[in-house]
């Protein structure tokens, strides 16, 4: 099977609409970046890969003209539905491929990439994808992209003893050798093919796309490495000390690769 077949595959499972849900750390973090980082409402921002508007919606109702884009038929269909029992009004929610955009040159004040640059494993592939994010940018306009750690299967496979396993040990073995993760198995507890980046790699893809201003912020952190993590979250208290240390340390460049994502955060050039 090829990726892209894996890959929609996967998503098909419906495990995307769930996984962000409920006391996300990773869906949290994400959120508090966003809400720091993005121009004022009502900017418009082109939500790619944005799955069934887990970002989209919440960026809708607080008053943002918001473009929803994935390639998942699944994701549409669900989008579609939670606007219509939500009642939030986002802007479009349309099937497409982040490669290539149905939007005008300069049309956007804000692109997310928060999921394509992981899955498009291919090199071209994925600066087409940020050509094509830095082509509907406004001149200062903000890019946030979500990237995968190089080192996050070792460190999953240490949080969930899974370390023993020959096949998910082969696995590990080749993400580190060149960030190639690739799940020949039938265990969707091991993802789908992707891109780990180391986060140089992160950073020289940003700039050869033509992307100013780069920096990269630490999404979980450490803390994704912590057993029961969601239920010190479900703590008011807890939650609020968690999240104000996690954005005190999210650019702190020596734990990018500690964190289960990060977050490439640029601007296009006036």
């Amino acid at each position: 099977m090829k990726s892209n077949e894996k890959i929609l595959a996967y998503y098909n499972q419906g495990f995307e609409s769930a996984r962000l849900t409920g006391e996300s750390l990773e869906r949290l973090r994400t959120e508090s970046i966003l809400q720091r980082l993005l121009p004022k409402p009502p900017a418009t921002i082109l939500d790619v890969g944005g799955a069934d508007g887990v970002y989209a919606f919440p960026l809708a109702r607080a008053g943002y003209n918001v473009h929803l884009v994935d390639p998942i038929p699944l994701h549409i269909q669900q989008a579609q539905q939670k606007a219509e029992s939500s009642g939030i009004q986002v802007a479009s929610i349309t099937e497409g491929d982040a490669r290539k955009l149905a939007f005008a040159d300069c049309s956007a004040d804000a692109v997310l990439f928060l999921g394509p640059l992981y899955h498009l494993c291919a090199r071209t592939d994925r600066l087409a994808a940020l050509h094509e994010a830095h082509r509907t940018l406004k001149p200062g306009g903000v890019f946030l992209g979500a990237f995968i750690s190089r080192y996050a299967s070792l460190l999953d496979g240490l949080r969930q003893d899974w370390l023993e396993r020959d096949e998910f040990a082969a696995i590990v073995r080749q993400d580190l050798q060149n960030g190639e993760h690739r799940n020949p198995t039938t265990n969707p507890f091991y993802f789908t093919d992707t891109q780990f980046h180391h986060p140089d790699e992160a950073r020289a893809e940003l700039e050869q796309a033509g992307f100013g201003n780069v920096q990269l912020l630490a999404v979980e952190g450490p803390a994704w490495l912590v057993s029961g993590i969601e239920n010190q979250l479900a703590r008011p208290r807890g939650a609020q000390r968690i999240l104000e240390f996690l954005q005190q340390i999210e650019g702190e460049n020596s734990l990018n690769g500690v964190s289960g994502h990060f977050i490439g955060a640029a601007q296009r050039a006036r």
